[in-house]
């Protein structure tokens, strides 16, 4: 129980890696608050988690994050983990994409970033061991094709831990990304039907065209990337802070 009675938060906890890093910390003693849109899914997922609560929020609204945070706060006490996970993966070709799609993408995928580690900050700052850590992708790391915002999001959240990591170096916060590719979530299976959709293509032989980035030549699972996630959040990793940290069976970036 390496992260006893610590509170964590986890946007996105609904579903996907944000439930699976949920269970990951809890499994080592954290107290845990998933923060989302979906009601019906936070609680579920909560439900799975002893201790767990469910608060319902938008995190591109400041005004709901700074609430959902204090909420949080008088339940379970200061906050010591920040996993920012929730986002979102439109994609488009380039000259097809709207100015409210790449605005709603840098909403969800950055500005959330912004209000929810300054809404933690001052609590992530007295603990005797404050953690960020943010769900990126390799998409942060290097160019896809047909995702131009999201692509840009994730560049800008990596920049913005890289950021925070220097300007608390002197601190015991640390402030770190991961960086999976394609995962077996929702996103990626819708991902995976609208290939199929488009091209004609079978499920299958979309799936062959995400996973081919992969040396491993396969999905990774949410529970990798969990793990990655709560060595992040333990004492022992105070240096390692600044990291965009790839988990994507050796793709080259």
């Amino acid at each position: 129980m390496r992260l006893e009675n610590i509170h964590a938060i986890v946007t996105g906890g609904g579903s996907g890696i944000g439930a699976a890093i949920a269970q990951a910390l809890a499994a080592e003693g954290a107290r845990l608050t998933l923060v989302g849109r979906r009601r019906d899914a936070l609680e579920a997922a909560a439900a799975a988690i002893p201790g767990a609560i469910a608060m319902p929020a938008d995190v591109t609204d400041r005004t709901s994050i700074d609430a959902a945070f204090a909420a949080a706060r008088a339940a379970h006490g200061p906050i010591g983990i920040l996993i920012n996970n929730a986002g979102i993966a439109p994609s488009a070709p380039f000259a097809k994409v709207t100015a409210e799609a790449w605005r709603a993408t840098m909403a969800t995928n950055l500005d959330a970033l912004f209000h929810c580690c300054q809404a933690a900050l001052a609590d992530l700052l007295a603990a005797p061991a404050g953690r960020i850590v943010t769900v990126a992708s390799t998409a942060g790391l290097k160019g896809y094709g047909y995702t131009a915002p999201y692509v840009a999001s994730k560049h800008g959240a990596i920049g913005l831990m890289r950021a925070l990591a220097a300007e608390f170096a002197a601190t015991p916060l640390t402030a770190n990304a991961l960086c999976p590719g394609f995962t077996d979530t929702e996103i990626v299976a819708t991902a995976i039907e609208t290939i199929a959709s488009r091209t004609g293509r079978s499920e299958t032989e979309a799936l062959a065209e995400l996973t081919r980035h992969n040396p491993q030549k396969r999905l990774i699972t949410c529970e990798e990337v969990a793990e990655a996630a709560v060595w992040l959040c333990l004492p022992a990793s105070r240096s390692v802070t600044g990291q965009a940290i790839q988990i994507a069976g050796g793709e080259a970036m």
